[in-house]
C-alpha cells in the first residue's frame, strides 16, 4: 500500500528523509551539504522546458497501442498498461498487489485483477505543448472482474479534481495508475489488543513507469547501481522512508553492497518468474516503524513476508531496474498471522560518472506532491516547473563528484537537501522537504507531512 505521484511522462516513487555529502564521505553515510549551490535568484528561476523540435514524443497514434508497458507502481504493485488511443479505451492488469480489494480483508488484493476503461485527453493548456497532450491520457473508470471473482471498478474522471493520468513516450510510460480508499480495523487477536490496524485514507492514484522493452536476460543486469528508495507502512499511519543504496548485482542475480546494511532493494537472489520480470524472497525493511532489520519492533508480525519484484528496464540504449517490494499482511489465521505491509518502490541507476552537464535538458514527470510537474536542468542549477502556468516554482543547486559516480547532490536555498540520480534519459531526485507547496490535499490526511519530497521524469527536450 503506497502513495502516489502523479502526470507525467514518467513516473515513480519515493522520499525519504537523508542528507547527502557534496565533497566526500561514505555514499551509504553522507554528510550534509555544508551550503547550497545557489540562494534566492541565484538559482535562476528559468523557462519552462519544451519538446524543443516538432519532433514525436510518443508513437504514432495509431502504433501506441502496439506496446504494453510493463512497470511498478509507488504502492508496491506491479502492472501492464496498455492504451489504444484510436478506441480511447485502456487495459491495465495488477501482477502484484498489496492494495485491498475492500476494506473488510487485507487478504485479497488487486493482484490478478484486470480492468478496462475509457482515456481522455488532458484539457488544453494542462501541459506545456500539444505533442505533450497528444502522448497524454487521463484514465476514466475501468471495470474488470477481481480476483475474488466480484466485479472491481476505479473512479471515473467525471467530477474528479485529481484523476490518474499517463504519459505514453517512446519506450517508456507514466504517471498514475488507478488509486484507492485504503482502511482496515485490524483484528483482535487477544481482548483489547488488535493487529494489522490501517487508518482510512484516499489515493488519488498511485505512481506508476513502466516500459516497452523489458529483459529477462540476467546478464544484462550485472554491474553497480544507485538507487533512491521510496517506502511506506499503512499500520504505521503510512510513515514513508525513503533512502539511497550503492548496490551491485552479479550475473546470479545476487546483490551485495558496501553499505552495513546490506542491499536494500533485494533480498535474496533473483528468481524470474513466469509474468517476465524477478522476484526476490526476504525483502529488506526500511521503515523504523515496522521494524528494522534486527525485527524487534513488534508492529511487524511474522517475518520479513514482503516480496522484491524487479522489472529490467531496457530504455535508449541503457538497463533501468525498478524494483517494487510488495508486502504481504494475513490475519485469517491468528496461529500463523503475519503483518509485513511495508511496500513501496525503487529505480537504479547504472554508477557511472556524470559531469556537470551530463543531463542537461527539460524533463516532464511526476511527483510525491500528487501533481505533475515539470524540470529543467542546466549544469548545476534545476528549476521545478508547473506545466499548466509555465511558472517556475523552486529551484535548486547540484552538485557533482560525489563519492559514488553519477550519485549527485542536490540543495535548495532554504539548506533542503537530497539527492538525484539519471540514466536512459530518466532522471530522479529526492529532498528532503516540502517542495513547490507541498501535498495535494485530495490524497492526504491532516497529520500527512509535506516532507521529503520525491520525484522522477523523462527528458523531452535538450
Amino acid at each position: 500500500m503506497s502513495h502516489a505521484i502523479t502526470r507525467g511522462l514518467a513516473m515513480a516513487i519515493a522520499t525519504a528523509p537523508f542528507l547527502i555529502a557534496c565533497g566526500g564521505g561514505k555514499a551509504d553515510s553522507p554528510g550534509a551539504i555544508n551550503a547550497p549551490q545557489c540562494s534566492g535568484a541565484s538559482c535562476g528561476v528559468q523557462g519552462p522546458p519544451t519538446s524543443g523540435t516538432t519532433a514525436a514524443l510518443c508513437p504514432a497514434t495509431a502504433d501506441i497501442v502496439k506496446s504494453t508497458f510493463l512497470g511498478g507502481a509507488g504502492s508496491g504493485e506491479v502492472v501492464q498498461l496498455n492504451i489504444d488511443a484510436t478506441a480511447m479505451k485502456y487495459t491495465l492488469k495488477w501482477l502484484e498487489s498489496p492494495i485491498p480489494l475492500t476494506s473488510a480483508s487485507v487478504s485479497v488484493t488487486r493482484k490478478g485483477t484486470t480492468i478496462t476503461g475509457a482515456v481522455i485527453h488532458p484539457p488544453t493548456g494542462a501541459l506545456p505543448t500539444a505533442e505533450q497532450t497528444r502522448c497524454a491520457f487521463v484514465l476514466g473508470a475501468g471495470t474488470g472482474t477481481a480476483s475474488d471473482g466480484t466485479t472491481y471498478t476505479t473512479p471515473d474522471f467525471v467530477n474528479n479534481p485529481n484523476p490518474p493520468m499517463v504519459l505514453v513516450g517512446l519506450g517508456v510510460a507514466g504517471g498514475g495508475i488507478p488509486g484507492a480508499t485504503v482502511e482496515y480495523a485490524g483484528q483482535q487477536i487477544l481482548p483489547g489488543v488488535v493487529i494489522g490496524t490501517v487508518n482510512k485514507r484516499h489515493f488519488d492514484f498511485y505512481p506508476f513507469l513502466g516500459f516497452a522493452s523489458t529483459t529477462t536476460d540476467i546478464t544484462k543486469l550485472p554491474g553497480t547501481y544507485n538507487g533512491l528508495l521510496y517506502h511506506l507502512s499503512p499500520t504505521a499511519n503510512y510513515e514513508t522512508v525513503a533512502t539511497n543504496s550503492v548496490e551491485t548485482f552479479d550475473a546470479s542475480g545476487n546483490c551485495t553492497s558496501p553499505s552495513s546494511t546490506g542491499c536494500l532493494s533485494t533480498g535474496n537472489a533473483l528468481t524470474l518468474n513466469s509474468n517476465g520480470y524477478f522476484d526476490s524472497t526476504s525483502a529488506p525493511q526500511i521503515v523504523p516503524s515496522t521494524g528494522s532489520t534486527t525485527g524487534s519492533n513488534p508492529l511487524r508480525l511474522g517475518g520479513l513476508s514482503g516480496t522484491a519484484h524487479m522489472i529490467i528496464g531496457q530504455l535508449n540504449g541503457a538497463t533501468i531496474p525498478v524494483v517494487v517490494r510488495t508486502g504481504f499482511v494475513d490475519t485469517s489465521n491468528l496461529l500463523t498471522a503475519k503483518v509485513d505491509d511495508e511496500s513501496g518502490i525503487a529505480m537504479l541507476a547504472a554508477a557511472t560518472p556524470l559531469a556537470s552537464g551530463g543531463f542537461d535538458g527539460g524533463y516532464v514527470g511526476a511527483d510525491s506532491n500528487f501533481k505533475s510537474t515539470a524540470t529543467l536542468i542546466q549544469g548545476t542549477v534545476g528549476t521545478f516547473i508547473n506545466p499548466s502556468t509555465s511558472a517556475g516554482e523552486d529551484a535548486f543547486g547540484l552538485q557533482y563528484g560525489l563519492a559514488s559516480p553519477g550519485l549527485i547532490g542536490v540543495g535548495q536555498a532554504n539548506g533542503q537537501t537530497g539527492l538525484a540520480i539519471s540514466s536512459g534519459g530518466l532522471y530522479a531526485i529526492e529532498i528532503q522537504g516540502t517542495v513547490n507547496g507541498g501535498l495535494a490535499p485530495t490524497s492526504a490526511n491532516s497529520d500527512t507531512p509535506n516532507a521529503p519530497y520525491f520525484g522522477i521524469g523523462a527528458q523531452i527536450s535538450k
